[in-house]
Formats: C-alpha cells, sequence, structure tokens
C-alpha cells in the first residue's frame, strides 16, 4: 500500500476534494491559496467519482464515493479531514432487492440546505436518487424518479445510465433538479413525490427527433444561488442558458470554439459570470489545437473570454471531466480543474491567471472545495 500523508487543516483553511481513478486526495491552503499541502491517497485504487464536504450543524465532515471491486459504490465519511475514515463492509447505498439492479457507481454526494441540516442526497448509477434524513446513517431510493414511467427509455451515455447532478433550489425546499446521461433533466416541485422532465429547446444530435421530450446527453448544469432562475447547461453538444429556472433554454455558443464539453462552472455572486472548458468532439474528447483555455462569460453567455495565461497552449491535449471544474466563494473568487493526465489547476482571480498546484495524479475524475 502507498505511503498516507496528511493535511493538518484549522478553522479558516481553504480545501480542495480531488478524486481520482485510484483514490483520493486532499489539497490545504490558507485563504491566500498561495502554498498547498496535500493529503492521501485515501482510498488508493479505487475510483473515486463523488466527493462533498458537509458544514451544517457544527460537522466537519468529508464524504466520498469510493468504488470497491466487491461491492461497488459505498460511502465513506471522516471526521478529521481524512486522517481515518468509516469503513463499511457492505454498501450502505443499495437498492431494495425489488428493484432488480445493483448500485454500480456513486456519481453525486449533495449536503442538503441548511434548513435541512441532516439530509443528504446521493446520485448513482443506474440512474437513481437516494435520500438520507438522519445525516447519511440510512439511505432511501426516490421511488418517484425509479418509478418514473420514462425511465425504462433512458439508455446510458459513454459513462454510464448516471444521475450525475443534483441541484436544490436555494427558495424552494420542495423544488430538486437532477440531470441524467442520457435521461436529460428531471425537476420535482413536491419534494421527490412526481417528476417531469425539463428539457424543452435543448438538443439531442444523436437521435432522430432532435429536441426530445428527454433522452438529451446533459453533461453538467449549474445554478446561481444569488438568483436561483439563471442556469447554465453543458450539453453533449449544445451550450444553454436558462432564465426561468430550467423550464426553457437558449443556446448560448457565441465564440467558443466547440460546444462540445463537460465541466461548467457558475459565479457565487454574479449570475451572468460562468466558466467553461470546451473540448473538441464527441469522437476526439481534448482541448481544441492543443490549447488548454478556460472560457469566461461576464454577460450570460452573450460573449465569451479566453483565459489562458499560466496554462499550457502547446501540445496540451487535456481532458477535464463533468465535476472536475469547481470555484469557490472567497472574496477573490477562485476557480479549479483538474485533467485526465494527473494535473491540478488553479487560479485566485476569477481565471485571470492560473498556478499548476499538482501534476502526476491519477486522471482526475472531480473537484470540489470547501472552507473550514
Amino acid at each position: 500500500m502507498p505511503a498516507i500523508t496528511h493535511i493538518d487543516a484549522k478553522a479558516g483553511d481553504f480545501l480542495l476534494l480531488v478524486g481520482t481513478m485510484k483514490g483520493a486526495f486532499l489539497l490545504r491552503a490558507d485563504r491566500s491559496r498561495r502554498q498547498w499541502d496535500l493529503g492521501g491517497p485515501y482510498f488508493p485504487g479505487s475510483a473515486v467519482y463523488a466527493m462533498a464536504y458537509d458544514a451544517r450543524a457544527g460537522r466537519q465532515r468529508l464524504w466520498a464515493g469510493p468504488n470497491s471491486m466487491h461491492w461497488g459504490g459505498l460511502l465513506s465519511s471522516s471526521d478529521d479531514f481524512g486522517k481515518t475514515w468509516t469503513n463499511p463492509e457492505a454498501a450502505n447505498v443499495k437498492f431494495p432487492e425489488a428493484a432488480g439492479v445493483a448500485l454500480k457507481q456513486i456519481w453525486q454526494i449533495a449536503p442538503g440546505r441548511d434548513a435541512e441540516p441532516d439530509t443528504l442526497y446521493c446520485g448513482v448509477e443506474p440512474a437513481a436518487i437516494f435520500v438520507s434524513r438522519d445525516a447519511g446513517e440510512t439511505w432511501t431510493l426516490n421511488d418517484g424518479l425509479w418509478n418514473h414511467p420514462q425511465r425504462p427509455r433512458w439508455e446510458p451515455g459513454g459513462g454510464g445510465l448516471c444521475l450525475h447532478t443534483i441541484l436544490l433550489d436555494p427558495e424552494d425546499l420542495q423544488r430538486v433538479r437532477v440531470a441524467i446521461s442520457t435521461g436529460g433533466m428531471y425537476v420535482t416541485d413536491d419534494g421527490g413525490v412526481t417528476w417531469r422532465p425539463s428539457n424543452q429547446g435543448v438538443r439531442a444530435d444523436f437521435l432522430p427527433d432532435k429536441h426530445p421530450e428527454f433522452g438529451q446527453c446533459v453533461h453538467k448544469v449549474v445554478q446561481s444561488k444569488v438568483q436561483p432562475d439563471r442556469m447554465f447547461l453543458q450539453n453533449h453538444w449544445g451550450l444553454y442558458r436558462s432564465d426561468d429556472r430550467g423550464e426553457t433554454w437558449s443556446d448560448i455558443a457565441n465564440g467558443v470554439p466547440s460546444d462540445f464539453g463537460f465541466g461548467l462552472g457558475i459565479h457565487p455572486r454574479d449570475p451572468d459570470c460562468a466558466w467553461i472548458v470546451p473540448l473538441e468532439s464527441d469522437q476526439f474528447r481534448c482541448t481544441p489545437e492543443g490549447k488548454l483555455r478556460v472560457y469566461r462569460t461576464r454577460n450570460a453567455g452573450a460573449a465569451w473570454k479566453p483565459l489562458t495565461n499560466g496554462l499550457p497552449q502547446d501540445g496540451a491535449y487535456e481532458t477535464v471531466l463533468r465535476d472536475a471544474v469547481a470555484v469557490d466563494g472567497l472574496d477573490s473568487v477562485g476557480v479549479y480543474f483538474g485533467t485526465r493526465s494527473g494535473k491540478v489547476f488553479g487560479s485566485a482571480d476569477e481565471g485571470e491567471n492560473w498556478s499548476e498546484l499538482l501534476d502526476g495524479l491519477p486522471p482526475v475524475i472531480s473537484v470540489k472545495v470547501a472552507t473550514i
């Protein structure tokens, strides 16, 4: 087993939670974000698609979803910043026997809102959402989505049939939106009892009907916390904005080298500002022209600016996956992303200047941020 190092985290510190194909890592810095300490690898050899930090109700709890060779996806937590982790002997998030399927992968861990301090949500493969009301002790399959009459017609995308995005409406406790590859987006307005597709305006170029009710291959969706009607969506071909909480979508691929991509981030206080990392195509899922460019809009997608200072612009055929872009909430907003070649980049000034924070990791599949 590899030697494991640990971080010494304290109040006010800033963390990056990095999931890779061969384990999880923690990066710690103070709020200047100039010097970084590295902890890990945790769960060495296991793919970790999902990580989260829960600071509600006085907790300092890390969550991770390592994939076990024997049990599939598991949920593990740490209350001491990775020094010790819970070690479930069997799957703690699992389908009931009557469902006739086994959990393959945990794709998303989403702590509930502050008003629901013991609630957690979990998105999994095959596509479903689980809910815990006791801070992660027990989990229940949401029957409303699982029994949806359209579910048998969902098809797996390149990464599998996964529910990879969970958006908790910041103003309405009953409203939750999820994204499924390749089911499209679904929304509940009644706390998960019923769900409806919500994909109006989003293309599905790979289907005979280019604008179906459902079946789009949504790669990532983000929602503004200060103006919840504003959302951005990166599709399997297509870049979109919604101004009505995801009910309808408009194409905003203006001046980007490709409207194919995965990673997407939104500014915590400016609903007009977002970041993407375009890839060339579904056949060549690398940065166009071998240039690693992050594109930012400050006018809700009317125009996009390439941000390159500090990023390699020659022979950089990188791939950034759907959960590998993160944005912090500090006064000088930071943007971070990881690549399939094992690099992590960060900017402490909204993308104007970039630094390589780490190189030599296994392929990075998720990046999350946390402030202690």
